[in-house]
């Protein structure tokens, strides 16, 4: 079976989907996102697709697509639509390996019960983690980790996203016991070239499984 790697994050709003559209970009991979909240200008498939350069057979179509951009379970209500869990089927990936981003961090709730963290738990896939660097990473970071630990869902490791904060992530690490993948710094000028260019300075394709 291919690589199937899920990208989280320990909050929204972090990088997440810019880091999906470099690691798909590295893998080769299809990219899916389960369920889209807000399609007001553009979505993340269609980021991950721009930014990654993506053709539209590797963006595989998400499962919920709702209108505002709130957590999922609110957004559906809106929306008057009902999310059923069980839905979230892993697609297939016409062999490619297949990079799945989930929507904000773990604890997001998908309706009255579930949280995308227990949709992850029955997936059994690996997990990469994406944490900002600035103020509040640690704890943010630590609990996500423990999180993830409790359900036992292996994390592959911590991707960064932001400034160099060496001491920040050196705790991160050595506290949370997991591995730092590397730091995806903020790029000025964000486009297909220049997020090649700093993915492959940072990461090392090995790190993503074989």
């Amino acid at each position: 079976m291919s690589r199937r790697i899920v990208v989280t994050g320990t909050d929204t709003e972090i990088g997440k989907t810019v880091f999906a559209a470099a690691l798909a970009d590295l893998l080769g991979a299809c990219y899916w996102k389960p369920i889209q909240s807000g399609l007001d200008g553009e979505t993340d498939s269609e980021v991950v697709a721009r930014l990654g350069g993506l053709s539209s057979d590797r963006i595989l179509p998400e499962r919920y697509r709702l209108k505002t951009p709130v957590s999922p379970h609110q957004s559906a209500a809106i929306d008057g639509v009902s999310i059923d869990a069980k839905e979230f089927v892993v697609p297939d990936s016409n062999g490619r390996p297949l990079v799945i981003e989930g929507a904000g961090g773990l604890m997001v709730p998908l309706d009255q019960t579930t949280l995308f963290i227990d949709v992850f738990a029955r997936w059994r896939i690996p997990v990469v983690l994406c944490a900002r660097t600035s103020l509040g990473t640690i704890n943010h970071s630590l609990l996500s980790v423990e999180a993830l630990r409790r359900r036992d869902i292996d994390v592959l490791g911590i991707a960064f996203i932001g400034d160099s904060h060496p001491e920040s992530e050196r705790a991160i690490c050595e506290l949370g016991r997991v591995k730092r993948l590397g730091r995806l710094p903020r790029l000025s000028l964000l486009n297909q070239s220049t997020l090649r260019e700093a993915f492959a300075a940072a990461f090392k394709p090995g790190d993503f499984g074989p």
